[in-house]
């Protein structure tokens, strides 16, 4: 039964749509140093591992999509909720990049197996069933087709460390300024749990960095222990391949919102 407008999924999109419409936060830090890591590990990701000459989506682009066209050997859809972002990551990208506006957790308007390649950042923690996002992602890719995403990690070095003194991980304060929206953290672990579930095999985990906050604010970070230990990292970049079979419909999720 689908839920009723005014019920938690219809308050959780306009939530996002509200903050994220316009572009103007996603522009305040995909530069500083943390977000442009992250971006430019999954991008290399999808284009060192994309394979046929069907397109690449980038769902929830933004208004700065991660992709760039020339990368690809395909062509670039770019796809977004927000209309504004939207427009603004299609000037970005150039005129070989088609724009699709899209509600992602209403279902992917896409014939099956129409992607080479699928990436998708900072989107899947948003919504209420992951599980049924990702099976739209299967199956709107190609059998043997590359999923790549990124997420917050929940399990950082210092959220493990303050949660052994009794303190809350950042993913799960709802007093935060802007991590309120993301409802569905994720380790490693849960991670490729969730993308078997949804009938992809996962191929690798990364990270854009470790780092600890200091007393003052100042952030100690380190590119090499993320090599090393991408699960003590604070973003997850994950990518999966799409099985040749599609999820068993016995562990289907249900409609899913953010």
């Amino acid at each position: 039964m689908a839920e009723p407008p005014t019920g938690a999924q219809a308050h959780g999109r306009r939530a996002n749509r509200r903050s994220y419409h316009d572009g103007v936060k996603v522009n305040g830090y995909v530069d500083d140093p943390y977000h442009r890591i992250r971006r430019a590990v999954a991008a290399r990701m999808v284009a060192d591992g994309v394979t046929g000459r069907l397109p690449v989506l980038e769902l929830g682009c933004g208004p700065r999509g991660m992709l760039d066209p020339a990368d690809l050997p395909a062509p670039l859809v770019l796809a977004d909720l927000a209309e504004t972002a939207l427009r603004d990551a299609r000037r970005a990208a150039g005129p070989d990049a088609l724009p699709v506006c899209l509600d992602a957790t209403r279902g992917l308007p896409f014939r099956a197996g129409s992607f080479a390649g699928l990436l998708t950042g900072e989107l899947i923690e948003h919504v209420y069933d992951p599980v049924a996002l990702l099976r739209e992602c299967h199956r709107v890719l190609a059998p043997g087709g590359l999923l790549v995403l990124t997420t917050p990690n929940l399990a950082t070095v210092q959220d493990r460390v303050s949660f052994l003194l009794g303190r809350a991980p950042r993913q799960v304060d709802p007093l935060h300024p802007y991590l309120w929206l993301h409802i569905r953290p994720f380790t490693p672990s849960l991670l490729r749990r969730v993308l078997r579930r949804a009938g992809f095999v996962p191929l690798a985990i990364r990270s854009n960095q470790v780092g600890w906050r200091l007393p003052g604010g100042r952030w100690v970070t380190s590119r090499l222990l993320a090599h090393l230990a991408p699960g003590l990292g604070g973003s997850l970049i994950c990518a999966a391949r799409r099985a040749a079979e599609p999820p068993s419909p016995t562990v289907a999720g249900q409609p899913n919102s953010a």
